[in-house]
């Protein structure tokens, strides 16, 4: 997988574990190997802007997507999958903080951060969450690549309940 993760928040992130849970998210959901993904950390100021320039809500939200070929992963295990540029994963470290320590399970904001990359990746592969089927099966997909991630690194502990609304 061709896959940039760009720092730009002035937070210090672990970088590697975004690269690497995108690049599970990714496998486990079938995506070619040669497609291409871009993560972008930006600082509240910057993501503000863009949740009211594309969505038109103010203030800073947790992560965006902005889907570039709208691949779909293969419906069966004969398909074969398409090669094509995913697109941009937007996060915004400060939120992902905030909702870290809000969280029942109050985790980093790094966990978060994993979290939320899961779930930008899974909205540029045409998962949504705005009907109560969506949200169901988009957060229970979403919750088992976490959780799937999180033991194959041996991490212990609760992984990082979906805090998304």
């Amino acid at each position: 997988m061709a896959i940039e993760v760009n720092n730009e928040s002035g937070d210090q992130l672990d970088e590697r574990a975004i690269l690497d849970i995108a690049r599970y998210t990714l496998a486990r959901m079938r995506i070619h190997p040669l497609s291409e993904l871009s993560v972008i950390a930006v600082d509240a100021a910057a993501m503000e802007r863009l949740h009211l320039q594309w969505m038109d809500l103010p203030g800073p939200t947790d992560v965006m997507s902005f889907p570039m070929d709208e691949l779909r992963p293969p419906m069966k295990d004969d398909e074969e999958p398409v090669q094509g540029l995913l697109g941009d994963v937007v996060l915004c470290p400060e939120v992902a903080r905030e909702q870290g320590q809000a969280a029942p399970t109050r985790h980093s904001m790094d966990a978060e951060l994993q979290l939320l990359t899961v779930h930008g990746v899974l909205h540029l592969l045409g998962y949504d969450h705005e009907e109560p089927t969506e949200r169901a099966e988009m957060f229970g997909l979403q919750q088992a690549i976490v959780d799937g991630w999180r033991a194959e690194r041996g991490l212990s502990g609760p992984s990082p309940a979906p805090t998304l609304t």
